[in-house]
């Protein structure tokens, strides 16, 4: 039985090499699972041609109970499904083992953040940094401009550096944001992020006088016209070494985390979160939810009559 299920393997593996030309790397990989699977049934006293649903799902149950996580379960379930669909195909089976089993869940793993103590030190050395009148001075202006705007609005790194020019010329504490789907939402700006952008733009004008000014509130060379996130995500980082925190830790996309947990830890609502972020389903936002349910547990603790008695025994 073993030798009958190891030629199958051999001969699935040939069709997914002839076939779909799979790469050398992923035929290793399937080998390997079908290999394991294999191993597990013999010791179930059955065969992967011989094999139940029953059987598959206690196959997946073991990789679990094994410590495997759910993407490598989910890969090794992939495997699976291909191999019986290939013994179906050749009619080497009347069914298909593999129809009723579901994809182990994934963890949704929650979002890096910064503590909002590191973002005031980064603000606070990148400020420092602008008001430097030696050379470079506008590379450094538009830092404090795109970190500032950034977490006061908690924008995407795309939408940010793609801003117009015009926003120079907008009046009053809000900004109109064009996101995904080309969808419109109106987000507050930060006193600190409106004081940034206007000294920003003012050394702009006069380093763009000579050249022509350019659509983009932060134009570049490159083919686009603006700044490319990776620049800027790279400049990050190295501002953030200088301010003495871990570069590896911080990203534009890290900091739009901290801009949405930090409203939640001050009491914001998730709705108003989600519009805020521009996310069309507020499932999305619910990556968010570690920081409300620390953030009730707080108010329980601190309000709930019986955790005050627990507090205060007699």
């Amino acid at each position: 039985m073993a030798d009958l299920s190891r030629a199958h393997i051999e001969a699935f593996l040939e069709m997914m090499s002839a076939e779909r030309g799979a790469a050398g790397n992923t035929l290793s990989s399937y080998e390997g699972d079908l290999e394991d699977l294999q191993s597990f049934l013999l010791a179930s006293k059955t065969s992967a041609l011989a094999a139940q649903s029953s059987n598959l799902s206690a196959y997946l149950a073991h990789l679990g109970a094994q410590g495997f996580a759910a993407s490598s379960q989910a890969r090794k379930l992939s495997a699976m499904r291909q191999f019986y669909k290939f013994l179906y195909a050749e009619g080497l089976r009347g069914d298909d083992p593999t129809a009723i089993l579901d994809a182990p869940k994934k963890g949704r793993s929650l979002p890096k953040i910064m503590s909002e103590d590191d973002v005031t030190r980064l603000l606070e050395f990148a400020a420092r940094e602008a008001a430097d009148p030696g050379p470079d001075q506008l590379a450094r202006l538009r830092m404090l401009a795109l970190l500032e705007l950034l977490y006061a609005t908690g924008m995407r790194v795309s939408e940010l550096v793609s801003l117009p020019v015009k926003v120079l010329d907008q009046e009053g504490r809000f900004l109109v944001i064009r996101g995904k789907g080309n969808k419109e939402r109106l987000v507050p700006l930060s006193r600190s992020a409106i004081a940034a952008v206007a000294s920003y733009g003012e050394v702009r004008r006069l380093a763009l006088a000579k050249t022509g000014d350019s659509p983009w509130l932060f134009p570049s060379a490159g083919k686009e016209g603006y700044l490319p996130r990776q620049v800027f995500a790279r400049d990050l980082k190295g501002l953030a070494a200088r301010a003495g925190l871990r570069a590896a830790a911080i990203s534009p996309h890290v900091m739009r985390h901290a801009f949405a947990s930090h409203l939640l830890q001050n009491g914001a609502d998730l709705r108003v979160v989600q519009e805020l972020l521009g996310h069309s389903d507020i499932s999305t936002t619910q990556i968010y939810t570690h920081v409300l349910e620390e953030r009730l547990r707080e108010l329980v603790q601190t309000h709930h009559p019986l955790a005050k008695q627990a507090k205060n025994p007699d």
